[in-house]
């Protein structure tokens, strides 16, 4: 019998359509799509005299790409303002002293019940993009969120 670390999250095979983002433990919302959730480790190489068969290779520098978060427009201004607040005036404001947040991605199932979380460390927003526009578009109204981060951690639910 296979333990329950080697299962799929809820017994089923769970979809990437259901996740919500939080920011220090606060809600900020569902999105459509989130892109960058991954982690890059360089590998060193180190030859070693006499031995011409192989080179060394060993973990290096470890890298975590910018995420970015896309939705529909909401009438919320929770991460507009998040935005001003750690840049610009705002930073300015803090005496040029930036507050990093922890962000949380969570993957829930249908019902809501959460399965996984990545805790996302001493993140700040990089962008914000606003909808496009256009008289000929009948796209949905969407904004984009990045923000950058240095690592994360991966959560079960309990």
């Amino acid at each position: 019998m296979a333990d329950q670390a080697s299962q799929p999250l809820g017994g089923d095979l769970p979809t990437a359509s259901r996740f919500l983002f939080e920011l220090d433990g606060v809600e900020i919302g569902v999105f459509r799509e989130i892109h960058g959730l991954q982690v890059t480790v360089a590998v060193e190489e180190f030859r070693e005299g006499g031995q011409n068969g192989f080179s060394h290779r060993v973990p290096g520098r470890m890298t975590w790409p910018n995420v970015v978060f896309r939705r529909g427009v909401t009438q919320g201004n929770a991460l507009f303002e998040w935005l001003n607040k750690s840049s610009g005036e705002g930073f300015a404001a803090n005496s040029h002293k930036l507050t990093r947040s922890t962000g949380a991605i969570t993957a829930i199932d249908h019902v809501g019940t959460r399965l996984r979380a990545w805790e996302l460390i001493d993140v700040f927003p990089v962008r914000w993009k606003g909808p496009d526009f256009s008289v000929e578009s009948r796209d949905p109204l969407e904004e984009e969120l990045e923000i950058t981060h240095h690592g994360f951690r991966a959560k079960t639910q309990t």
